[in-house]
């Protein structure tokens, strides 16, 4: 007779699929609660302690570590010196494993949970039967996915056995759930003890959706999300309309959301290849949106929009007039979605926590055989460390723009120069190999409205060059992290045409 060892925590599906191999004649093993859902169904169940010859002791805690139950996995099944052991032993073989772990990852998700609770639901005999399971899965059969209870049932009822390429298929399942499910406890150990670089790293990510193609058509690409941390995230978001995202939605989303966090004022930031293209805070959304679209009412085009408040009627009317691609919110409101969703094409994502930080967050980057992390950019400035350095001191207007502008150019790419006026962007210069392109490339963009603006870069000058162009571009203020050896040349060209100039202290490098 074929035997199958039920042990189950989620038991989605699990009464149908074991009625199923009671009708086959199948002897059915099974383990505490699971056992007494099968036996309340009228299934026919032997319990492990039968099998073991051991009862289940320290609150569940051993129940299914015997060699009956392992060697009845483990065993070889055309191995003459394996199946000559089973007989010296009185092991017999178990044909199918059916196993989902304690809920680890709900747990650590619980509000409140105690560090207690999160050791209780650590599984330890449920790995073990399932990678012993997944390990012979020549002779075995392994499940861990209610998804998987139909397949195997239909290959029984057909076959008499599953096929050889869906044992593989189920333990290679296995070996992924359980480097999953070992990664968020590691994970989570790492994080109460503070070891922000372990010796060995191990990330795990779950599959939010597979994408139509990568950056480009011939390249493929799937969207993951972290099991923690989601909140104001775009792994966190709802779509409320539109076509699936793309890669390229995605990546340049998230870098809209990542300027965006940078602003408490109602503020709309348009972006383009993950680089802001016009930036703009006003007391309104409305008037937000309009400084926001002035600011480069090209690049915009076909380009991202991230609000961090609620697009009423009036802001989704101008945004309805051009083509965007993704527009993300904490909300829209019900005229606001009756007019956009006109739009076949256009993307709307509510992300109710919009304005929130991950102060916990990394930043991880592949390259070529490795990968580089970093925490999460979230310092602005130390406002203990800005200097004024030239003899003429910023007005307060000035100020104002001074400290938008660096908000905008920590999240444009590198080299990057942001330059505002009256808390709208009029020219943004990002990812250029010289500083001074960067900052012509931003003049150009602005033309006629650079006059008066203010200018953040986020790195030093290693020449004067750039604060020359500034004062022909009619740029009035400048801030900059300084620390360059030739600092003194900058502040002279700046203390020459009368342009105030603060050093942070602190850089924005992004690369």
């Amino acid at each position: 007779m074929k035997r199958a060892l039920i042990s189950v925590f989620d038991k989605t599906g699990i009464v149908e699929f074991a009625k199923s191999l009671d009708s086959m004649g199948w002897e059915i093993i099974s383990t505490g609660g699971t056992s007494k859902k099968l036996k309340e169904e009228g299934i026919h169940v032997q319990d492990i302690s039968d099998l073991t010859k051991f009862p289940e002791c320290f609150d569940g805690r051993v129940k299914t570590l015997h060699p009956n139950v392992e060697g009845g996995i483990l065993a070889i099944r055309d191995n003459e010196k394996h199946k000559k052991q089973m007989t010296e032993l009185g092991i017999e073989p178990i044909d199918i494993v059916v196993c989902n772990l304690y809920p680890f990852k709900q747990t650590i998700l619980k509000e409140g949970v105690s560090h207690e609770e999160i050791i209780e639901n650590i599984d330890i005999g449920g790995p073990t039967m399932i990678r012993a399971a997944a390990k012979n899965y020549k002779f075995v059969t392994v499940i861990t996915d209610p998804e998987d209870y139909d397949l195997v049932i239909a290959e029984l009822r057909q076959e008499g056995d599953t096929s050889a390429a869906t044992k593989e298929m189920l333990a290679a399942k296995v070996f992924i759930h359980t480097a999953h499910y070992d990664a968020l406890i590691a994970n989570y150990f790492s994080e109460r003890l503070n070891i922000k670089y372990p010796k060995t790293l191990t990330l795990t990510y779950e599959k939010k959706q597979d994408l139509r193609y990568g950056e480009n058509p011939h390249q493929t690409a799937a969207f993951y999300a972290s099991v923690k941390g989601t909140e104001g995230t775009l792994t966190g978001a709802v779509q409320l309309h539109g076509k699936e995202l793309s890669y390229n939605n995605i990546g340049d989303t998230d870098g809209a959301l990542e300027t965006l966090k940078e602003f408490e004022e109602p503020t709309i930031v348009a972006a383009k290849h993950a680089n802001p293209c016009g930036v703009g805070s006003a007391a309104t959304l409305l008037e937000a949106y309009q400084k926001a679209y002035e600011a480069d009412p090209v690049s915009i085009f076909g380009g991202i929009v991230a609000a961090n408040r609620e697009i009423d009627a009036a802001t989704a009317t101008e945004m309805a007039k051009i083509f965007l691609e993704v527009i993300v919110a904490p909300s829209f409101s019900k005229e606001a979605l009756e007019i956009l969703t006109k739009k076949k094409n256009i993307r709307l994502l509510q992300q109710e926590e919009i304005g929130r930080k991950n102060p916990k967050a990394i930043k991880a980057k592949t390259v070529l055989g490795g990968m580089l992390i970093q925490d999460l950019d979230t310092q602005l400035l130390n406002e203990s460390e800005i200097k004024i350095v030239t003899e003429r001191r910023p007005t307060e207007a000035e100020m104002k723009d001074l400290l938008f502008a660096w908000k905008v150019v920590k999240h444009a790419k590198s080299n990057g120069i942001a330059i505002a006026k009256d808390q709208c962007t009029t020219g943004v210069g990002p990812g250029q190999v010289s500083r001074i392109w960067a900052l012509e490339n931003a003049i150009r963009q602005g033309g006629d409205r650079i006059a008066g603006s203010v200018m953040a870069s986020d790195a030093f000058f290693p020449f004067p060059d750039c604060v020359e162009a500034a004062h022909q571009a009619g740029i009035t203020a400048i801030i900059q992290p300084g620390g360059s050896v030739r600092d003194q040349e900058s502040i002279d060209a700046a203390n020459k045409y009368g342009i105030a100039m603060l050093f942070t202290g602190m850089r924005h490098f992004k690369h």
